[in-house]
């Protein structure tokens, strides 16, 4: 945590407090600082990811960054961590004789923490001073121009394990293609004041075999799935995890992991399988064979000590409570995985109630507390989110759903134009021309 650099009760003049954010820096910033400098020494209490990321989507700049952009503003004595949206906790902690922000909070999602802070400041007798919002500045705008101008390969990589560090859980949406993905990287809502959307993107064997027209048995070469997320990277921004089945031979993997991490990828998931590759959810109605624990962990050792960097994260999927092996050989492979230096663990199973997975997870969280745990509830969808984050899971997949959306859409149309003998039936399944020329920057 960065501490004050000087004690606050020996500064000379008062003391002004502002909150900010600082992704990007423009010319409103520089004026609501110079304001404030006419009041006092100036400390600018910096929000966290962690705080970012409770509100909106995580800041371009890791904290480190924007923590050396702000210190070195003309005007700026100090900064300090602000942990959450309310100022509150840092108020009564540094007790400044006045409090800068814009008045763009007086009304809309921000009001309930101007509450908060007027009480905080009217306790000892501190002062809000409100600035007129800066015309024709937007930071969530600029920032949301930023993100579509792209990010580069290193930056995406590395956005998965910043969100690990600040949020207790991330939800990821499968993508089939770039179009797929950009729903998925813009969809959000308002909820409680703060807005809530997809952290990233999940590749699947499954939707991509199944969009070529090919079954589940990794039958799709690894080149074409790489050069399908290469064009979704080229219109998207947020990180993705790459479902790669088994992973193949250890020597094609060790080949592969590298070239997922220079793509951008953020994660590879394996799963403990072998022989010829099956959907999980079929379980033992086929023939489906768990690899031996030992050759799967040196699996896992040759793909960590191959990759470039350690924001590559490769993830272990353990298949025992699919095919019946029990909680005991699950946690096993687990231990044996991480031991092996998995990044992360993946439970799955195939049953309508979450019950075996909560107990997965009790048990693995006694000797892994912090190791992330990833599940896919695919089967026991009725669980919600904040109760899979309860029971100690970090990052939830829901795996297969855009795919399994355009199909119904797409069937419903052909029938109805052979029903009908034109397409004017079908308009209520479709999206308008007009927006369909208005989605993609630069069509029309």
């Amino acid at each position: 945590m960065i501490k004050t650099e000087r004690s606050i009760d020996k500064m000379k003049k008062g003391i002004v407090y502002i909150g900010m954010t600082i992704d990007i820096m423009h010319h409103g910033h520089v004026n609501i600082i110079e304001k404030a400098r006419e009041y006092g020494d100036v400390i600018i209490g910096l929000l966290t990811d962690k705080a970012v990321a409770s509100y909106k989507r995580l800041p371009y700049l890791t904290y480190e960054k924007r923590v050396k952009i702000v210190k070195n503003i003309k005007g700026v004595t100090d900064v300090v961590e602000q942990n959450e949206w309310d100022y509150a906790p840092n108020l009564l902690l540094y007790k400044p004789e006045f409090m800068f922000h814009g008045d763009d909070w007086i009304e809309g999602p921000l009001k309930p923490y101007r509450k908060l802070a007027l009480e905080a400041l009217n306790s000892y007798g501190g002062k809000l001073i409100e600035i007129p919002y800066t015309k024709g500045v937007s930071s969530t705008s600029m920032s949301e121009q930023v993100h579509a101008l792209g990010t580069t390969p290193e930056i995406r990589k590395s956005t998965l394990k910043r969100l690990l560090k600040c949020k207790k859980l991330i939800t990821i949406l499968e993508t089939h293609s770039p179009i797929s993905a950009l729903i998925a990287e813009n969809a959000s809502i308002e909820t409680e004041g703060k807005r809530k959307c997809f952290d990233g993107f999940w590749s699947s064997s499954l939707t991509d075999s199944t969009e070529m027209g090919k079954p589940d048995i990794e039958a799709l070469d690894i080149s074409k799935r790489l050069s399908n997320i290469n064009n979704i990277f080229d219109v998207t921004t947020k990180p993705l995890i790459m479902d790669a089945d088994t992973g193949g031979k250890v020597e094609h993997f060790q080949l592969n992991v590298k070239s997922m991490e220079r793509l951008g990828i953020s994660a590879v998931i394996i799963e403990d399988k072998k022989g010829l590759k099956k959907n999980s959810l079929l379980g033992n109605d086929v023939l489906q064979m768990q690899e031996d624990i030992e050759i799967f962990s040196e699996k896992i050792k040759v793909a960590t000590q191959s990759r470039l960097s350690n924001d590559f994260m490769i993830i272990s999927r353990i298949e025992s409570l699919i095919l019946g092996r029990g909680m005991d050989d699950a946690l096993k492979r687990a231990n044996a995985y991480v031991d092996a230096g998995s990044d992360g663990i993946m439970i799955h199973s195939r049953k309508k109630s979450p019950d075996e997975i909560f107990e997965f997870s009790r048990l693995f969280r006694l000797e892994h507390p912090s190791v992330p745990l990833v599940c896919v509830p695919t089967s026991f969808n009725e669980v919600k989110e904040p109760e899979l984050e309860q029971h100690g899971f970090n990052i939830v997949i829901y795996a297969n759903h855009m795919l399994r959306a355009s199909y119904p859409a797409m069937n419903e149309v052909a029938h109805q134009i052979l029903r009908n003998q034109r397409s004017l039936e079908s308009d209520n399944y479709l999206i308008s021309i007009k927006e369909i020329l208005d989605l993609i920057p630069g069509t029309n």
